[in-house]
């Protein structure tokens, strides 16, 4: 019993090795920034910055060169951050993008999310929050702060009640049901404008509207 308790306290221990770091790429246009999340991320041993890059084409250059997995986007470096968005996903579809932004719309957080984003920050956010929204992407999860929350929510609720209202009867004019009746009886167009009185450019408009 002896030699078997020394031989057990002689086996070494199985440790669970070193943590996979989160790769990270910081798209900035301001240095202090870009400088600013490093020294936040510097002292965490799970998140690594892989690149940092000043504008939208270095960012795109540099998605399809690292192995990254999650990339902070400075939405100005952008007219349009969702076609920015797109372009980052056609390239790395995997790669998990979290928008930094000044003053998010309702209009712009649903567009983003609705693109493939996966969280939204603005530029006041804390050193804990940053990393926290890091990891918590990384994990799976989306980061929005609570107005983009409510704004989400809104968003499928009126999706929902748009679904299961019920529609407006579609009301046709007597002109236009006449031209349908034509197209109906194999009628040309020209033959149809004779007939309603009318030109056969007015048919052509009337078939597209319809």
């Amino acid at each position: 019993m002896a030699n078997s308790a020394a031989k057990a306290a002689l086996q070494p221990e199985i440790s669970a090795g070193p943590v996979e770091a989160i790769r990270v790429i910081v798209a900035d246009s301001e240095p202090i920034f870009r400088v600013g999340v490093r020294k936040i991320v510097a002292v965490e041993d799970d998140i690594r910055i892989v690149a940092q890059v000043d504008s939208a084409e270095s960012a795109l250059a540099a998605v399809g060169r690292y192995d990254a997995d999650l990339i902070l986007y400075e939405s100005l470096l952008s007219e349009s951050p969702c076609e920015a968005l797109s372009s980052i996903l056609d390239v790395a579809p995997a790669l998990k993008v979290v928008l930094v932004m000044n003053e998010p719309t309702e209009e712009e957080t649903v567009e983003l999310l609705r693109r493939g984003a996966r969280g939204i920050v603005t530029r006041s956010i804390g050193p804990d929050l940053l990393v926290k929204c890091i990891r918590k992407v990384q994990e799976g999860e989306t980061w929005l702060d609570h107005q983009g929350v409510n704004w989400v929510i809104e968003a499928y609720r009126a999706q929902a009640a748009r679904l299961t209202s019920p529609r407006d009867r579609v009301r046709l004019t007597r002109k236009e049901l006449q031209i349908i009746a034509g197209v109906t009886q194999g009628l040309r167009n020209k033959d149809i404008a004779q007939e309603v009185g009318t030109t056969e450019q007015v048919v052509k408009n009337y078939l597209r509207k319809v």
